[in-house]
């Protein structure tokens, strides 16, 4: 395997991993709305953490709205990091494949000098 084909597959690995970072943003996104919505359906007037909505009472529904609030910012952080941190990745490989291709195009255009003992042996 060349340093190319090397380059070019973790460039294709990263954007994988920057696709799947944004599709767990979007999962957290849901988690969050649902918590959300499952809060606000449970308590008529609920308490409210900047904006995020909480039941104070014992209740199985209370505990679900906050579990699911919780780990929808989670995952809504984390996936915007990771995301950012692969299309860094997927740039800086992109970057140096420009640079492996510039170099064995550099290599490939320079004429091959002929050797001193083919002009000897032509004059």
């Amino acid at each position: 395997m060349s340093f190319r084909e090397y380059l070019h597959e973790k460039a294709e690995e990263s954007r994988h991993n920057e696709v799947v970072a944004y599709l767990m943003f979007l999962a957290g996104a849901m988690f969050f709305v649902g918590g959300i919505l499952v809060t606000l359906c449970l308590a008529g007037e609920p308490n409210w953490l900047l904006f995020i909505p909480y039941h104070t009472e014992s209740h199985a529904g209370a505990v679900l709205g906050l579990t699911l609030i919780i780990s929808g910012l989670s995952l809504i952080v984390f996936g915007i990091a990771t995301g950012i941190n692969y299309s860094h990745e997927r740039s800086w490989y992109m970057q140096e494949l420009r640079k492996a291709n510039s170099l064995e195009e550099v290599l490939l255009s320079k004429p091959a000098k002929s050797s001193p003992r083919k002009k000897k042996e032509k004059a």
